[in-house]
């Protein structure tokens, strides 16, 4: 009988854990006219996450279209307006009416391929890098060499450098400011080359451009769009169905990179 109490005890916690987990961790199952694509959600992307939760168990997602697919680079879809769209029309600017706030966790969560990430508006009209409430893309992207991974890491580097000298600028503009009127080139300079000596310290405490080795090794073997890394939400993954993605982003399309024939989500339904 002590057996018996065990077993029970044990499968109740086992049972227990496994809840939890599936609560941090769900799964979702999108059924589209190209076949089955499941994803495992990010814990540590929260809100997106219980967000798309809360779509796919009100059905919104059941009859939206892919209706933005890019060859070597993404497919999108989420855009209430697709649903009944004629093929004329231009889709992509559909949504619900709020945005989800940036989760982006970088560099543990990249755009190698099949990753799930938000869509969003640019940084001109969003510079707080807000999601789209219901539009997501899956990465197909490409493979880089070494070579072309420096090239990215240094343009990286260089976009982090003229960033953070602005922002260091912004608290020594009295001073800059004293100098230009005065004339004084020789403080102007020395005053660029303190400020850039603070810069590669903080570069070298915290190499935030570069890639990290799991990372690198993804975008040789599996591939991705590495560019976008840092920049949009990526809250997910492909667990199954990796092929259909491949799938969706080789076929023909037209105007705005619509589709020329329909690819729609049928069913999404949360599994685990």
């Amino acid at each position: 009988m002590r057996n018996v109490f065990t077993f029970i005890l044990i499968s109740i916690i086992v049972n227990t854990s496994c809840a939890k987990k599936n609560n941090m961790e769900p799964v979702i199952k999108l059924k589209t006219t190209q076949g089955n694509i499941v994803i495992k959600l990010y814990p540590e992307t929260p809100q997106h996450r219980d967000n798309f939760v809360k779509l796919v168990e009100a059905g919104f997602y059941e009859g939206v279209l892919f209706h933005r697919v890019i060859a070597d680079f993404m497919i999108q879809a989420g855009d209430p307006d697709s649903r009944n769209a004629k093929q004329s029309a231009s889709l992509g600017s559909g949504d619900v009416k709020y945005t989800i706030p940036a989760e982006i966790v970088y560099p543990k969560y990249y755009h190698k391929k099949g990753a799930l990430a938000a869509a969003r508006q640019g940084d001109q009209m969003n510079p707080e890098r807000a999601s789209s409430g219901a539009q997501f893309y899956f990465v197909q992207g490409r493979t880089f060499t070494d070579q072309q991974l420096d090239a990215i890491e240094n343009n990286n580097k260089q976009k982090m450098e003229a960033k953070l000298f602005k922002e260091l600028l912004a608290n020594k503009q009295e001073e800059a400011k004293k100098y230009r009127l005065e004339g004084n080139q020789v403080k102007l300079i020395e005053l660029r080359d303190s400020l850039q000596i603070v810069i590669q310290e903080q570069l070298r405490l915290n190499p935030a451009y570069k890639f990290i080795e799991q990372q690198r090794n993804d975008y040789k073997t599996l591939g991705g769009t590495p560019h976008l890394d840092g920049e949009y939400t990526v809250f997910g993954e492909v667990i199954e169905g990796i092929e259909i993605v491949s799938n969706i982003s080789k076929v023909k399309t037209g105007k705005m990179d619509r589709p020329l024939e329909d690819i729609r989500i049928l069913k999404a339904k949360r599994i685990q």
